[in-house]
């Protein structure tokens, strides 16, 4: 948690409890009005959603759809995820094929009501038997025409919390849609009551922050829940930009390594942006910032496949047990290679001392000596992380080594550097804030209000934006964005409305590596509100500087700097590190 008041910032760390991650977050609002006087507003990444969706913990949720297309879900895109396995593990599917509802009704594309909706009073009869909380509901062409959607909807929010395609996810393709409004279906009653616990306790209005970079009122988080599926790291990307554009990087990759997994994003000046994000292979079709996770964290477990061969994560020990070195469980972990290789011996500025003989008796159990596993345990960690770096800069047609490398997270710091090397990347950002630059994140965003509209077929692109801008916050600032395609693509790229055609045959070309001689049609509109505010101003910190080997223990994070290297930090305590 950060906090901060007349251009001073203060942070701790308090250690989760998935449990019961609203106590967590009100015993630190607790914390922070006995450290300062109010009033105060509270910006809160949450991670409710995101955890919902991975561990199949959401509200029991119906799909109901146009007669026929009840196997919409299940049969998606036909894509194999597994293309060489012969014996893929499917997910538990969010919403059972016994859940998945036809009604009869028909809207054609050119907006005739070809079949009215049938009565809905025996569905609604299923879904009370069924024990159901939550209804998805999509409907053939209701992200151009909801009527039929919208009479439907308005009759089970008697009865049911309710999720409709044209409200969480204007746009076409019948998949992407249904999967957005069914994922926002499953997690908005857990984020509703959540939500409101906060909201009843907390002594300030509460915001959220999005997956876009945006933060919205909460009573907005409940209804659109979907749009925080990325909270906690998009305030990262956030934090990671700015304190890279104040170190003089605007080109920079963001390592964001927590407990669990690490986070990696692109900033060439601007952050990325995508609408076809796939969480847990769900599509997710919603304005998000363009970040790619590895399962390796800190807390990433070790073992011995059945190959005999060592890997790493995506399990993880958690915050309980945690890592072998905290003292509860014995299994070894990425923190626990550290501790072993004489990188860590305490937490939080040496408020949590570690246990350095538990940690090397759970290496010693892998078999390949305690040195020799620890370095192996890092060893195949970096290269998960490489992996990482290289699809959001290579496979975006962008160089790594044009970028610097700004790590922030409680573990990036212990990894950077030899990152770096493997790279070719020539300058390592660390930031004073490193274990707090999420929260930090969320302090320097603005207020976000995202409308799209598909327009395929569509010419009369200035009413669309009209109607998309009526109500828009008074003040804001307005950025009108499209998608375009060159006719007959499947996939679009999304670019700034003026001059779309120009900008995006070039955006295509650095993607893609070439240009077509083909019409290029627009398939989407997109208008965004940003509302202005005084982002808190950083403190500046005394000048240091010094050369690898170097151990840096700060209070969010430990820093190596390896053999090779130099820093020097800049006014805000960022350290610039360069071989």
């Amino acid at each position: 948690m950060i906090l901060t008041a007349s251009g001073e910032l203060d942070y701790f760390k308090l250690r989760s409890n998935p449990a019961d991650p609203a106590a967590v977050i009100l015993a630190g609002i607790e914390k922070a009005v006995r450290r300062w006087a109010g009033p105060y507003e509270v910006v809160h990444g949450s991670t409710v959603a995101t955890n919902a969706l991975l561990e199949r913990k959401g509200a029991r949720t119906a799909f109901v759809t146009t007669r026929g297309f009840e196997d919409l879900l299940a049969i998606g895109r036909q894509n194999r995820s597994e293309l060489y396995n012969l014996i893929p593990r499917a997910r538990p599917a969010l919403i059972p094929r016994e859940l998945c509802f036809g009604l009869r009704e028909r809207m054609l594309a050119s907006g005739k009501a070809a079949i009215p909706p049938e009565p809905v009073e025996r569905l609604i009869r299923q879904l009370r038997r069924a024990g159901v909380e939550s209804v998805a509901v999509c409907f053939l062409h209701s992200n151009a025409h909801p009527a039929h959607e919208q009479e439907v909807g308005a009759k089970l929010r008697r009865h049911f919390a309710v999720s409709l395609s044209s409200e969480v996810c204007g746009e076409f393709r019948e998949y992407e849609r249904a999967s957005t409004t069914a994922i926002n279906a499953y997690v908005a009653p857990l984020m509703q009551r959540y939500l409101r616990r906060l909201a009843a306790t907390c002594p300030a209005p509460l915001a959220i922050m999005q997956s876009n970079g945006g933060w919205l009122s909460a009573e907005d988080a409940q209804a659109h829940a979907v749009r925080t599926i990325l909270s906690g790291p998009a305030g990262g990307v956030i934090g990671a930009r700015e304190l890279a554009r104040l170190a003089g990087f605007p080109r920079v990759i963001g390592l964001d390594m927590g407990g669990t997994s690490t986070d990696v994003s692109l900033c060439d000046g601007e952050v990325e942006e995508t609408t076809e994000a796939r969480i847990d292979d769900l599509p997710v079709k919603v304005p998000m910032l363009d970040i790619v996770t590895v399962g390796a964290g800190g807390g990433s477990l070790a073992r011995i496949d059945e190959g005999g061969l060592l890997r790493v994560g995506p399990e993880s020990a958690g915050s309980r047990p945690g890592p072998a070195c905290y003292g509860e469980g014995d299994q070894p972990t990425v923190t626990d290679a550290h501790v072993v290789l004489g990188r860590l011996r305490s937490l939080l500025g040496g408020a949590m001392p570690l246990d350095v003989a538990r940690a090397r008796a759970a290496v010693a159990r892998l078999g390949f000596g305690v040195a020799a596993g620890a370095r192996g345990i890092v060893a195949v960690a970096n290269s998960s992380m490489e992996q990482a770096i290289r699809a959001i800069s290579v496979e975006r047609g962008r160089d790594p080594r044009d970028f610097a490398l700004l790590a922030f997270g409680g573990c990036a710091g212990l990894h950077a550097c030899e990152l770096a090397d493997q790279l070719g990347i020539r300058t390592v950002l660390l930031p004073e804030y490193a274990g707090v630059l999420s929260a930090l994140g969320m302090l320097l965003a603005e207020p976000v209000r995202d409308r799209s509209r598909g327009v395929l077929g569509n010419a009369d692109y200035d009413a669309v934006f009209a109607a998309l801008e009526a109500g828009l916050p008074a003040g804001a600032i307005i950025e009108r964005t499209a998608d375009l395609r060159y006719r007959g693509q499947s996939y679009e790229l999304t670019v700034p409305w003026k001059n779309a055609v120009q900008r995006f045959e070039a955006a295509h070309e650095r993607r893609y590596g070439y240009r077509l001689d083909t019409p290029v049609e627009v398939v989407t509109l997109r208008v965004r509100a940003r509302s202005r505010i005084s982002p808190p101003r950083l403190p500046r910190r005394p000048h240091r500087r010094g050369r690898g080997p170097a151990l840096l223990a700060e209070y969010g994070c430990t820093v190596w700097i390896p053999p090779g290297w130099r820093y020097e930090s800049d006014p805000y305590g960022t350290l610039v590190v360069t071989r």
